[in-house]
């Protein structure tokens, strides 16, 4: 029969997972973020010297600094690539900073350096900040375990001098050292970092566990079956970082174009030097022409067609508890044709909470009676279903009785003396037995688990009373962001869970998902995500876990839940939703969309701009202020109009109309 529980349980609190220890390279360590900061420094300290016509030596030496420290590094790079015959747009600003300095525009060259240094130092933290998660998920495998010899004598070796056939003891609370096979011992291991899985799950002789997944309250020898170098948290290593250095090239609009642009602004700017010239021009009047050309149809005002759209759509996004760590990313994100969902973590909550009471008949029993004797058994017990049923019982304030003589068998339950009775709270397998008069219990217990539930059964005195369902809550939000991205993409978005076939059916059919791909491993998502890029989809995987992060690397835009989220799924996605809210994810898809139709607008605005500009400095005698003049306004037009993204109604409401 349907339970309260279902309107009023809270979902349980189970702690914190054990988490890699964070090693983060510090942000000045990175030569890169030193040249920027001090390009912003000395540009600062310029600035209001220069606006208030303080020393012209003063303000030269300031603004002098400012071009060596933010305009090497990119300088430097620019020339490397035109070794390779290649031009691109780093040396062109260079250039063309250089150009406006040459004619009196220091202010204008001065920030163009400024934008070009603090953007390649981003790149450059979001690279060290990948690599250092990464490298911080190494620390979830332990660094040593304890060997069985022949003679039954222990030792404590290094996990990576293990071999296959090795026998090593996992005491309880220790992390697995190495893939292999349990051959004695029970106990329920907390596998989530691999599989997803919400629950420990049990362990017992002929079992596979995996390195780095943590221990319960049971002890196990398990044989090593695969080398440590080629266990399953190494391959995730691996693929990670193979999908972030193969994964193909993100440009945003502009830059696809820089390298013909580049050459033609360059040959036509000699051009406009060297013809007039020829023909007798002044020295001093075919450099001013040229100088004007270059200041006219620098791509400054293309540049910036692009950046404030993205730039504000990302600071909307971030009010909205979506982060964005780039501009290539909020551009990327209206791509997407094609979604991903993890379950566990992502469309659920990932915690355990009691959904189902049902108290059998003859017991003298109510719901609220059973849930108070549960709890009071289960109270002593960390356990995360035990914290599940405590938890419920502490929602409806049911006092709880003094568990006694408390007792856990791994795999199976806990048995305490509560009120003078024996009562024992664990798996169905373990405590009921088939011909014994039982079967209304197993009929309860088949229906909660044929319904996606995991049963849990109470004993009093050794004789069933009730059965218990518990299962991880769906987010309120997830069947109307199902919908809204089916609206987006025009598919229904796909569930990848690592979670068992009968569970993530009965969620999907709850969220409105057709296509789900369940009982999968970390590569298993990986290699799913690569099939349909493959096949020429554009991939948002949407996760939250380490077992998610190779699928989040390979996909062409990544974005992971961020409460629960961990360290190396929020480094390696493009994107993290802070709040844990799934409905803004439709809404910051439709965001970056919009933010690309701005853009267009502003290519088009600022290309009309330089096409007047550069035909009237070709055609005509286009005065350098006048020039300037032009440049600089459709900058600002451009800017303008980019900057309509920051305003509240610009945030896409499309969970409205799901509702």
């Amino acid at each position: 029969m349907p339970s309260a529980v279902d309107q009023r349980s809270a979902p349980a609190v189970t702690g914190p997972r054990p988490a890699a220890p964070r090693r983060r390279t510090r942000l000045l360590a990175l030569p890169e973020a030193r040249w920027s900061l001090a390009s912003l420094v000395l540009f600062l300290l310029a600035l209001p010297v220069y606006l208030l016509d303080g020393p012209g030596l003063l303000w030269g030496a300031l603004f002098a600094g400012t071009y060596v420290t933010g305009g090497w590094e990119p300088g430097r790079e620019g020339l490397k690539a035109l070794k390779d015959r290649t031009l691109d747009v780093d040396l062109l600003m260079v250039v063309a900073a250089l150009g406006a300095a040459a004619i009196g525009q220091v202010l204008d060259g001065a920030l163009l350096i400024v934008i070009f240094a603090t953007s390649g130092a981003l790149e450059a933290v979001a690279t060290a900040r990948t690599a250092d998660s990464v490298r911080g998920l190494l620390d979830l495998a332990p660094t040593t375990a304890t060997r069985l010899l022949p003679d039954g004598t222990e030792e404590t070796v290094d996990t990576e001098r293990l071999v296959v056939g090795d026998v090593v003891l996992v005491r309880p609370g220790e992390r697995v050292g190495a893939d292999g096979q349990v051959l004695d011992g029970t106990s329920e291991v907390d596998q989530a970092t691999i599989t997803g899985e919400p629950l420990p799950i049990a362990k017992q002789a002929g079992d596979e566990v995996f390195a780095g997944t943590v221990n319960g309250t049971g002890a196990l020898r398990v044989r090593v079956e695969r080398d440590p170098s080629d266990s399953v948290i190494a391959r995730i290593v691996k693929m990670v970082e193979e999908a972030s250095e193969t994964k193909a090239p993100t440009q945003l609009f502009i830059e696809k174009i820089e390298q013909r642009y580049s050459i033609g602004m360059v040959i036509t700017t000699l051009a406009v030097f060297g013809i007039p010239l020829a023909l007798g021009d002044t020295l001093d009047s075919a450099l001013l022409r040229a100088m004007t050309f270059m200041i006219v149809a620098s791509p400054c005002a293309v540049v910036l067609s692009t950046m404030p759209p993205l730039l504000s759509a990302i600071a909307n996004a971030g009010r909205r508890g979506v982060l964005a760590k780039s501009a290539v990313v909020m551009e990327r994100l209206g791509q997407i044709d094609t979604v991903a969902l993890d379950k566990t973590g992502t469309l659920t909550e990932g915690v355990p909470y009691v959904t189902d009471l049902r108290p059998m008949p003859g017991s003298g029993l109510d719901e609220t009676a059973l849930l108070a004797l549960a709890a009071s058994a289960e109270h002593p017990s960390e356990h995360p279903l035990a914290r599940a049923v405590v938890a419920a019982a502490r929602e409806h304030d049911l006092a709880l009785s003094v568990a006694d003589n408390f007792a856990s068998t791994p795999g199976q339950g806990v048995t305490a003396a509560v009120d003078g009775h024996t009562v024992t709270v664990g798996a169905p397998a373990g405590l009921l037995r088939p011909g014994t008069g039982e079967e209304h219990h197993h009929k309860a217990v088949a229906g909660l688990e044929d319904s996606g539930r995991t049963a849990v059964v109470v004993l009093r005195d050794g004789v069933p009373v009730g059965v218990l369902g518990i299962a991880d809550r769906l987010r309120p939000d997830a069947a109307a962001t199902v919908a809204a991205l089916t609206r987006l993409t025009g598919r229904t978005p796909i569930l990848l869970t690592g979670d068992n076939e009968r569970a993530a059916r009965r969620l999907a059919a709850e969220v409105g998902i057709t296509e789900v791909r369940a009982g999968l491993l970390p590569q298993d998502k990986a290699a799913a995500v690569k099939e349909w890029e493959a096949q020429g989809r554009r991939v948002l995987v949407v996760g939250d876990g380490v077992n998610d992060a190779p699928a989040l690397a390979a996909a062409h835009t990544g974005i992971a839940m961020g409460k629960a989220g961990s360290d190396l799924a929020l480094e390696t996605a493009d994107a993290v939703v802070v709040r844990d809210e799934l409905a803004t994810i439709p809404s910051v898809v439709q965001l970056s969309r919009t933010a690309h139709r701005l853009v267009v607008q502003n290519l088009a605005i600022a290309g009309t701009f330089i096409t007047v500009l550069v035909a009237w400095d070709l055609i005509g005698t286009l005065p350098l202020p006048l020039g300037v003049a032009g440049h600089e306004g459709s900058t600002v037009i451009v800017g303008l109009n980019g900057l309509r993204l920051l305003r509240e109604a610009a945030w896409p409401r499309l969970t409205n109309a799901t509702h």
